[in-house]
C-alpha cells in the first residue's frame, strides 16, 4: 500500500469512529478520550518496540514484552524511565487492557490506575514535567459519557475498540507513513473544523504551518533549536520534524501555552510524533508575563500564531516598560491587543542568524497609537523582512485574512520590505479556503528570490514604508489587478453611432408606410 493510500484509509477510519461514537458528549470534549487513548496507545506499542528490539539485539528470539509477567518485567523500569521518559507494566499496557475491556465491569478503575502509574513512573527524573497531567482530561467518571458507571465503561470500551482496530502500518515502526502522528493531526483538523471557533484556537491549518515552516528554515542556516511562545498543539513547531528534522535528529522543540488543555494536547502530540522527551521542553504559562525559557534563548527559529488581539496587562504592569523585551521600542502594545507584544518577545528570543515567522492579525499592519511605535522601530532598525498576505477563510472558526511577519536580524539582506500578497493562492475545500503545495511553492519562491512580480511582490525601501506612516499592510504596495472586463470606448460609440443611424433608416421606412395608409 503506499503512503497516499496508507493516510486516505486511516483518515477514512478515523472518520467512521469519530462519527460513531459521537452522542451525548460534543466532538471538541470528546477529543480528549479519542486523542488519549490513541496516546495510550502509541507509548504501550512505542515502549513495546523498544524493549523487543533490546532482547532482539542481545540475541533473545521470539520475546514479547507484551507477554511478560509484571514482577520480572519490574527489572527494566530505571532503564527504561532513563531512556524513554516512561514506564508501563505488561498487564498495563494497551493491547492487555483492551483483551477483557468490554467485559470489564471495573474498566473506569483499570484505566485511572494505569494512568496514574504511568505519570507516577515519571516522578522523580527528568521526564517528570513531561508526563505529569497527561491523562487529565481523560475523565473516566464523566458523566456526560453516562448515566452510571456501566454506561460510561461500554462507551469507553468502545473507543478502546475502534482505537486498537485502528490499522496503524502493520508493526510499530514499519508504517510508511507517521502513522501515530498522522492521525493526530487528522482528527484534530476534524475536531477543529466541527468546533468552530473554539477549535481553531487551538489548531493552525497544516498547509500554514508548513508555509510558516519552510519560511523559517528554507535559508539554510543551522538550526538546532524551534521556538513557539504560544504553541497550542504544537503543529506549528512539529513541521520542523519532517522538514528539519530529518536532517538534524537532536533538533529541540520548545513551547509555552497558556491553556492547560492545549498544554496537554501538545505535549501529547510531541510524542505521538516519536519525539523523546529529552528533546523537548513544553511549559504552561503566560509567555507574555512569566516566560518560561529565557534560559535557553536565542531560538534559531520560531513560529508562532499567537492569539489575536487578547488583552494582557501592558501598562497596568509597571514592570513590563522596563522589561528588555518591550523597552526597545519605548511604548508597550495596547492593553487590549496583544498582538505585538508577541511579536517583541520573538524577536528578543530569535538568534542573529534566526527566522522568526508569525501569523498576525491584519489589524496590527497599518493601526494608529502604540502599534505604529512599534511597527516604526521594528522598521528603522530593519528587523521586518517580508510581509506575506494570506487568502481569507484558511483557519478554523476565522473567516478574515490573516498576515505573516518574517522577522530576521543579522540575515537580513538588504533594507527593503518584500511584500507578497499571497490572497488569491488557495482553492476552495468544501466551506473553507486551502493553500495547495503549489501555493505554497509560489510563495516560498518569492520569498528565496526576493524579486518584484506585477499583482504579486513589491520589494519596498524601508524609507517609504516609514515615510508612509508605517504602512505595513500588503495592499498598499502590491498593485491589485483589475479582472473587470475592458471596454473599448471608441468601439461602443462607434456601435451607439450604427444603431442611431440604423434607428433613422427604420424611422423613415415606418413613415414611408403611414404615407401609404
Amino acid at each position: 500500500m503506499s503512503e497516499i493510500q496508507q493516510k486516505e484509509e486511516l483518515h477514512k477510519t478515523i472518520w467512521a469512529m469519530a462519527d460513531e461514537l459521537r452522542g451525548a458528549i460534543g466532538g471538541w470534549e470528546f477529543k480528549a478520550y479519542v486523542l488519549g487513548t490513541l496516546f495510550y496507545r502509541f507509548i504501550s506499542e512505542n515502549l513495546t518496540d523498544y524493549i523487543n528490539k533490546l532482547q532482539e539485539e542481545a540475541g533473545v528470539e521470539g520475546f514479547n514484552y507484551a507477554d511478560m509477567a509484571d514482577s520480572d518485567a519490574e527489572e527494566a523500569r530505571g532503564q527504561m524511565v532513563q531512556e524513554k521518559g516512561f514506564f508501563i507494566l505488561p498487564s498495563q499496557l494497551f493491547c492487555n487492557v483492551c483483551k477483557d475491556c468490554e467485559q470489564n465491569d471495573d474498566l473506569n478503575m483499570t484505566l485511572s490506575k494505569v494512568f496514574k502509574s504511568i505519570e507516577a513512573s515519571a516522578v522523580g527524573t527528568p521526564s517528570e514535567d513531561d508526563l505529569k497531567g497527561l491523562f487529565n482530561d481523560f475523565n473516566v467518571d464523566n458523566s456526560q459519557l453516562g448515566a452510571d458507571v456501566k454506561s460510561r465503561n461500554k462507551l469507553i470500551a468502545k473507543v478502546l475498540k475502534r482505537i486498537e482496530g485502528m490499522d496503524l502500518g502493520g508493526a510499530f515502526g514499519e508504517n510508511k507513513i507517521d502513522a501515530f502522528g498522522d492521525a493526530y493531526e487528522f482528527l484534530m483538523t476534524m475536531y477543529a473544523s466541527n468546533a468552530g471557533k473554539s477549535g481553531g484556537e487551538f489548531f493552525t491549518p497544516q498547509e500554514v504551518s508548513e508555509l510558516i515552516a519552510r519560511l523559517a528554515s528554507v535559508d539554510g542556516h543551522t538550526i538546532n533549536s524551534v521556538y513557539d511562545p504560544a504553541c497550542g498543539s504544537g503543529s506549528l513547531i512539529l513541521k520542523f520534524k519532517k522538514i528539519v528534522g530529518q536532517e538534524n535528529p537532536n533538533l529541540k522543540y520548545y513551547g509555552q501555552e497558556i491553556n492547560p488543555t492545549t498544554y496537554n494536547l501538545c505535549r501529547i502530540n510531541m510524542f505521538l510524533h516519536d519525539i523523546n522527551y529529552d528533546n523537548f521542553d513544553i511549559q504552561l504559562g503566560d509567555t507574555l508575563i512569566d516566560p518560561k525559557h529565557r534560559d535557553e534563548e536565542p531560538f534559531d527559529a520560531i513560529v508562532s500564531n499567537p492569539p489575536y488581539s487578547v488583552s494582557w496587562e501592558g501598562s497596568k504592569n509597571p514592570l513590563l516598560i522596563n522589561d528588555d523585551r518591550f523597552a526597545p521600542a519605548g511604548v508597550l502594545a495596547p492593553d487590549s491587543a496583544a498582538d505585538l507584544a508577541f511579536t517583541m518577545h520573538m524577536l528578543k528570543s530569535l538568534s542573529e542568524r534566526g527566522t522568526a515567522a508569525i501569523v498576525e492579525f491584519p489589524g496590527v499592519l497599518y493601526r494608529g497609537g502604540k502599534e505604529k511605535a512599534i511597527r516604526t522601530w521594528l522598521i528603522e532598525n530593519n528587523y521586518v523582512d517580508t510581509i506575506i498576505q494570506l487568502p481569507q477563510n484558511l483557519f478554523f472558526g476565522v473567516s478574515i485574512a490573516t498576515c505573516i511577519i518574517v522577522l530576521r536580524k543579522g540575515a537580513k539582506k538588504d533594507n527593503n520590505i518584500l511584500f507578497i500578497d499571497a490572497s488569491n493562492e488557495f482553492v476552495k475545500n468544501g466551506n473553507k479556503n486551502k493553500m495547495m503545495p503549489e501555493n505554497l511553492d509560489k510563495v516560498v519562491n518569492a520569498f528565496v528570490e526576493r524579486t518584484e512580480q506585477q499583482y504579486f511582490t513589491k520589494l519596498v525601501s524601508n524609507a517609504d514604508v516609514l515615510e508612509n506612516e508605517s504602512n505595513l499592510s500588503v495592499s498598499s504596495y502590491v498593485e491589485q489587478e483589475d479582472k473587470r472586463e475592458k471596454i473599448d470606448i471608441e468601439e461602443v460609440e462607434e456601435s451607439l453611432n450604427n444603431i442611431v443611424d440604423e434607428g433613422m433608416i427604420l424611422r423613415a421606412k415606418i413613415n414611408e408606410i403611414v404615407k401609404g395608409l
